[in-house]
């Protein structure tokens, strides 16, 4: 075995015992606080069944945690990436309230540590007679615990029922000064982020929202990376149902960090990898897509034009960097109005804003975290908000726009939670 395998490994024992230590502290506690809950019960075989079952499900955890480790790092098998999706889901369904629960639980140790230093501190007998009020109170908040620790437990589940394909049509309207007048109204319909192999089995319902699509009536249909999470053969099955979208004018697509095929790490050679790539490449010609790999294509009516700039992924180390936004822009120089295509949404505030005279980029990638609350004023909270500084909608800054699609499909955890698969419709309006 060579030394990166033997580093694979060694990293993933590290994250895999941390992981172990967690979940550990976090049943442990839950645990408790279930003992609490059955504490006046007389149904011995019930606890025990109880019992049981709860430490079979984390022993059961922990051997598939291991297993579809070493599974998703040695097979190329689409289907085994997905089964570990599910498996990921699973502990974000079992874990999550947990940590939720254990936060709430956890107050009855400190109100219990208080009062006994209080107790030492005081030897006050009133303050010992208070042990039943203790444990009143702590099966009070196990039970309120565990109300709340079930509704992101029942809204995880809801998310990988329903969640996923609840494909939502978000539309915004902008206003350009310098938009030639014959694009005056264009409507653009972006997607983003469709994950395909995470997809299979639901062929019914990617149509359903390809219908959704269809019934904008778009102008310009623009894809803006990831098809697919690592491998070409996601594909197979799906080129005709994703090649029904249909645009007046034209389809345009870019690549995003899933369609490199970096997160495999066990290609049998640099020519099965580059084969890889080239037939997903190949996918957005078959499905009618004009693929901009760091180029440019003008795009005319009534004699006026605007220039649509493409670039393959600008992301965070350790991937390559692919964009070359410089060659990309070859000949645009005299257009008044551009539009660039880049997938994810941090090249933004890189490289284009205040440094370019992009008008309009479209991006994806962050998929909203697949996770959303709705906040006091409608406004929406995500995870994604600490990792991005823009991950979901439109974004102005001086004369400068940026619209980050939540994605079309989803990837590690197989569901969506407040945060809808996005359909985008922008319509551009001269001044």
């Amino acid at each position: 075995m060579g030394g990166s395998g033997l580093r694979g490994i060694k990293a993933f024992i590290m994250i895999f015992l941390i992981i172990l230590a967690l979940m550990l502290f976090l049943d442990i506690y839950t645990f408790k606080g279930i003992k609490v809950l059955l504490s006046n019960s007389s149904n011995i075989g019930l606890k025990r069944v109880i019992y049981i079952t709860f430490w079979s499900v984390t022993a059961f955890m922990i051997v598939l945690i291991m297993a579809g480790y070493f599974l998703r790092s040695s097979t190329r098998n689409a289907a085994v990436f997905n089964w570990y999706f599910y498996l990921f889901g699973a502990f974000i369904i079992l874990y999550v309230p947990k940590i939720l629960f254990v936060a709430f639980h956890s107050t009855e140790d400190v109100i219990y540590g208080l009062s006994w230093i209080y107790k030492k501190a005081m030897t006050s007998k009133a303050v010992a007679a208070d042990s039943g009020i203790i444990l009143t109170r702590s099966k009070f908040l196990s039970q309120v615990g565990i109300i709340l620790a079930s509704l992101p437990f029942m809204a995880f589940i809801w998310g990988i029922v329903k969640g996923r394909f609840n494909f939502r049509v978000e539309k915004s309207r902008i206003i350009f000064p310098n938009l030639p007048k014959s694009f005056d109204g264009i409507k653009i319909v972006q997607i983003s982020d469709i994950h395909i192999g995470s997809f299979k089995g639901f062929q019914a319902q990617v149509e359903e929202a390809i219908d959704m699509v269809n019934a904008q009536q778009p102008d310009f249909i623009f894809f803006t990376g990831d098809l697919v999470n690592n491998f070409s053969e996601e594909l197979d099955g799906w080129i005709p149902i994703l090649s029904r979208m249909k645009a007046r004018y034209g389809k345009y697509s870019i690549l995003g960090n899933h369609d490199y095929g970096d997160y495999y790490k066990n290609w049998a050679s640099k020519a099965e990898k580059a084969e890889n790539f080239r037939k997903i490449e190949e996918a957005h010609a078959t499905m009618g897509f004009k693929l901009l790999n760091n180029q440019s294509v003008t795009l005319t009516r009534n004699g006026e034009s605007i220039a649509l700039i493409g670039v393959e992924n600008w992301g965070h180390k350790p991937f390559p960097q692919y964009a070359d936004l410089a060659k990309a822009a070859i000949g645009t120089e005299n257009k008044t109005f551009k539009i660039l295509l880049s997938h994810d949404p941090d090249h933004w505030g890189a490289k284009i804003l205040n440094k370019t005279d992009i008008d309009l980029t479209f991006s994806g990638h962050t998929h909203g975290m697949q996770f959303g609350i709705r906040i006091a004023g409608n406004e929406l909270w995500s995870p994604a908000k600490y990792k991005y500084k823009r991950w979901a909608g439109l974004y102005q800054e001086g004369n400068q726009y940026l619209y980050v699609n939540r994605g079309f499909g989803y990837i590690g955890y197989p569901g969506r939670v407040g945060m809808p698969p996005e359909i985008t419709v922008l319509e551009l309006k001269h001044s």
